[in-house]
């Protein structure tokens, strides 16, 4: 031990005259593509924008009431729109809280969307407005989940963090750290990020799309300096194990420009479930009466513009001969407007939706067709109580724990409210090959064979007996309305990515083109996530309105008005 090393016996006595630290503003997804504050632009007492007055009470187009077409509709509203509603299925989207036969709203099964990053600042507005109750998410590891089980190769460690397991978790994590500070210089731009310095996010993040555009995951991960030198079984269990939520191997293909927007952004960090349901949020926007509308009377909602009941599937669109916007739905009933906003599935507008050619231009129509999306199954459960809270006396240890495998299961999740009501269990988590292997199953067969490979992990445990009820599952590539549960952009997809999110902004666009536009997770940078949802409805309000005359205040531009400044770096064609 050095002097430098010795530990200091002395107390100071001039530490209370020392300054605080400066507290550090929290983290939320100030970009990188695109560094705009939406949540400043959502919370600013001057509001988004406006139309003309002669605009009130025009119809708006929305196809898709999952949360961004429902934000959207939300805000357009408030301006004195009148959104227009179509859904194929029912309100929510990817938000789907599905309650269980006996209809108990306590005990629900989260089959899309579940956790949420509370960097998530602009979806995490609506959840406020509505004055919903989240809590810690109980991923691996958390102190939300008490204790995880990893099990791989037929071997089961118990933790409850990183320092239980075997030394080998640890350089896992340590060289997946060291790799992203050496790649993506994570301190400076998450600092520039909680600054909202956007000049500084730009020149950090617009270096790095064209350096990472072409590489997949797997390969960063492979070729890493950090990665090089452990084994290949290291890399293998990150694969199975991952980083935050668990296993990334079904992400590997992905462009790695994807992944390292999920660790600047911390997506997979400080993580909340809504409770009641994620469904709440869109169906809240559905039927949350304004008070501060133009146009309409105190207490308007969506729903009441709607007599309660949207619309259907929308089955055509198309250019009218005073050019206008033709949307015609399932029932055969055609009406027209001058604005349209598809937020639904890209991939239906060549599907489900017959949509004219000349509405988009033949590159936007091929980042569209060639958005690829990911297979998602998950089944659940639910038991009469927590009774993996209870302790097993031979090893003082709970008896069944939040679960990583390489079994068909891969992830297992459980959720509760008390220690004697009714609880769930997300039996199985599982994408792409994995959710591939559900996909020909009744939910009962799929439930069964998450069971036997739960029994093989916790062979001292009866989970069948606390089931009650019938298993509820989902596959959301078998969905006519949804094909897949959100994109996955490949290796040199950037571009793609570019024309949609950028589609908002029209003025050099052509006439035949003008009107029409899109949002989604799918159409921003961030799939799969809320917030990329959110941000992209965001978007198109404000393109809505600049192509209905409107304007957006002096004092709050939107993300238009300074797109020219923040837009997503092109590459060369």
């Amino acid at each position: 031990m050095t002097l430098s090393d010795t530990p200091d016996t002395h107390p100071r006595l001039d530490h209370a005259a020392d300054p605080a630290p400066p507290a550090q503003p929290g983290l939320t997804a100030f970009g990188p593509d695109f560094p705009f504050a939406y949540d400043t632009w959502l919370t600013h007492p001057d509001g988004l924008g406006s139309v003309p007055p002669e605009c009130h009470g025009e119809e708006v187009a929305i196809i898709g009431a999952g949360i961004s077409g429902l934000a959207a509709a939300y805000e357009l509203m408030r301006m004195g729109l009148r959104p227009v509603v179509y859904e194929a299925s029912r309100l929510g989207g990817r938000l789907r809280s599905e309650p269980f036969a006996d209809g108990d709203p306590a005990t629900i099964a989260e089959l899309g969307g579940m956790r949420f990053p509370r960097s998530s600042a602009a979806f995490f507005h609506y959840v406020d407005l509505l004055g919903l109750q989240t809590r810690p998410f109980p991923n691996p590891l958390t102190e939300a989940a008490g204790s995880t089980v990893i099990e791989l190769a037929g071997e089961a460690w118990y933790a409850q963090t990183l320092d239980d397991l075997p030394p080998l978790f640890r350089e896992i994590a340590e060289a997946w750290d060291g790799a992203l500070e050496t790649v993506l210089h994570l301190g400076q731009l998450q600092q520039a990020m909680r600054a909202r310095d956007a000049a500084a996010v730009k020149r950090i993040w617009d270096e790095l799309v064209p350096r990472w555009d072409d590489h997949s995951f797997y390969e960063f991960v492979a070729s890493s300096e950090e990665f090089s030198q452990l084994s290949y079984r290291h890399r293998e269990v990150f694969g199975q194990v991952g980083f935050g939520t668990g296993g990334w191997d079904s992400d590997f293909p992905n462009t790695m420009l994807e992944i390292l927007r999920v660790a600047v952004c911390e997506y997979d960090d400080d993580q909340h479930l809504i409770q009641g349901g994620a469904e709440q949020v869109p169906r809240g926007l559905w039927d949350r009466p304004v008070d501060d509308a133009m146009h309409w009377p105190s207490g308007t909602s969506l729903s009441s513009l709607h007599e309660g009941r949207h619309l259907g599937a929308v089955t055509r669109v198309y250019r009218t001969a005073d050019g206008r916007l033709g949307v015609v739905d399932a029932e055969g009933e055609e009406r027209t407007y001058r604005t349209v906003l598809a937020s639904c599935q890209t991939w239906l507008l060549t599907t489900q939706v017959q949509v004219e050619e000349e509405l988009f231009s033949q590159e936007v129509w091929m980042a569209l067709d060639r958005t690829r999306y990911m297979q998602s199954s998950k089944t659940f459960v639910k038991v009469d109580r927590p009774f993996w809270r209870d302790i097993d006396p031979q090893t003082g240890r709970e008896r069944m724990s939040m679960t990583l495998t390489d079994r068909l299961t891969r992830g297992t999740y459980f959720f509760e409210d008390g220690p004697d009501d009714p609880a769930v269990i997300c039996l199985s988590y599982s994408w792409m090959s994995d959710a591939l292997k559900m996909l020909p199953h009744s939910a009962q067969r799929r439930a069964d064979l998450a069971l036997q490979a739960l029994d093989r992990i916790y062979p001292e445990v009866d989970v069948r007996q606390h089931i009650i009820g019938e298993p509820i599952t989902v596959s959301w590539e078998a969905d006519p309305y949804f094909l897949g549960a959100f994109k996955g952009a490949l290796p040199g997809h950037y571009r793609y990515n570019e024309r949609m999110f950028g589609h908002f902004v029209q003025k050099d666009l052509p006439t035949e083109q003008k009107g029409i536009f899109l949002a989604g997770d799918d159409v921003s940078f961030t799939p799969a996530w809320a917030e990329g949802a959110v941000q992209t409805a965001l978007n198109a309000v404000w393109g809505i309105v600049d192509h209905l005359g409107g304007s957006t205040p002096e004092a709050n531009p939107g993300p238009g008005d300074v797109f020219d400044q923040l837009r997503p770096v092109r590459l060369p064609a």
